[in-house]
């Protein structure tokens, strides 16, 4: 395996604690069962990576090249400096468009990622983690993108990969893990984490999702994630806010620290506010700043949009929304339906949990303040709902022009 760059290249001091923030720990190995010195038996605090911002050239934002049209393809390794170490190959992640839909609203659309969604931004970071610490492959606990994901970039760095799934999965997610070469291991929900635990400590393989009471995440996978702040800037400036369809808060995390890094650097005169869009029948993060606690575990009913359907939330949204003035908005399935509708007709086709973020902007109307433009992301292709891929065939239809004029005037379409 050849990788594209060395680790050198990485601006990456150390692990931060978000429970203390002047708690530090060594940048490796990565802590990824969250701050061993501020957690607690009922909340896992996370740990950030610290950079050295005095060493950051003015040139990674405004020099040339900085525009995301000239490097297509060049992912991650773009915005080295401000990511931890790279040790593993990319695949081109990031550098997807901003889609204008009207009325200052656009779409920040993930689903143009290699394996169409956000969570190759976070484990292009997780795979060279694993690279770093010479283990020999990874293990997740995923039924969706994050499993897909992980799968592809292990293959890429040349690790072996176990997913721990559901029977239920969807199609395509499915079919991205056999044919990436993953082991997969379907079990109950409840049994994913400690036997990722399990197998972790038994075999070496490299934990790249949660492994604590509360959520933390592997401390270097939301780095990953800013780079969708520095791209929506390069494109847009600073927009009023932004919407991000919210599960454990990772990806919102990481777009608000991108954005407090370009104003910490002196390049953004602000920080938009930061909305997290959760499902109406869970809501982690909502219930979290509703009681003024660190982190939360809620009750979770049936919704279909099964990939930010979490009962337990991080610390890590808490600050994101506290430190941006933005909010937790909660939406219904039937909210997110009309969503990702909506983005259809614009030509997006949007997993349901994707469209979370524009549903939130919705149905908040003119409860957020929009003082310019906002930015709504959608972090995955339709491609992944459950249910798509099964055969829709249409029936056969009779060529005769009068069969064929008939259903062109049922459709609206007339001479």
């Amino acid at each position: 395996m050849t990788t594209s760059m060395t680790a050198g290249d990485s601006l990456a001091t150390s692990q931060r604690s978000l429970g203390d923030p002047e708690v530090h720990h060594p940048l490796w190995p990565p802590l990824v069962a969250g701050c061993p010195t501020t957690s607690t038996d009922t909340i896992a605090h996370p740990l950030e990576v610290d950079y050295a911002y005095d060493k950051v050239s003015p040139e990674l934002f405004t020099g040339a090249g900085s525009g995301l049209g000239s490097r297509p393809g060049a992912g991650h390794d773009r915005w080295a400096p401000l990511l931890p170490p790279l040790p593993a190959p990319g695949l081109g992640e990031g550098g997807t468009p901003l889609i204008d839909i009207g009325d200052g609203v656009f779409v920040k659309d993930e689903s143009r990622n290699p394996t169409w969604s956000h969570k190759d931004r976070l484990n292009r970071v997780t795979a060279g983690a694993a690279v770093g610490v010479g283990a020999s492959g990874i293990v997740v606990a995923s039924s969706g993108n994050h499993g897909a994901s992980a799968a592809a970039y292990a293959a890429r760095a040349g690790l072996r990969c176990v997913v721990l799934a559901s029977a239920g999965m969807p199609p395509a997610v499915a079919s991205f893990l056999n044919a990436y070469g993953a082991l997969v291991l379907p079990v109950p929900a409840a049994d994913r984490w400690p036997l990722m635990r399990l197998i972790a400590d038994r075999t070496g393989l490299h934990p790249v999702s949660n492994l604590a009471v509360t959520h933390t995440g592997h401390p270097f996978g939301a780095e990953g994630y800013k780079t969708v702040a520095y791209e929506i800037f390069a494109d847009l400036g600073v927009p009023s806010a932004v919407f991000v369809p919210t599960g454990y808060g990772e990806l919102l995390f990481g777009v608000w620290k991108g954005f407090a890094e370009l104003h910490r650097l002196g390049l953004a005169a602000s920080v938009p506010r930061i909305h997290a869009c959760e499902p109406a029948l869970g809501g982690p993060l909502h219930a979290a700043l509703r009681r003024g606690v660190p982190a939360a575990r809620v009750d979770v009913g049936e919704s279909d949009a099964y990939g930010i359907d979490c009962a337990v939330g991080s610390i890590r949204g808490v600050l994101a929304v506290r430190g941006s003035g933005g909010s937790a908005l909660l939406v219904s399935d039937e909210q997110m339906r009309a969503a990702q509708a909506e983005l259809a007709g614009h030509g997006l086709w949007a997993e349901l949990s994707a469209a979370a973020g524009l549903a939130g902007l919705r149905s908040a109307g003119q409860g957020v303040e929009r003082e310019g433009p906002v930015v709504c992301i959608s972090t995955s292709s339709g491609f992944k709902d459950r249910g798509v891929g099964a055969p829709e065939l249409a029936a056969p239809v009779d060529p005769s022009w009068d069969e064929v004029s008939r259903r062109l005037r049922a459709a609206g379409i007339r001479n």
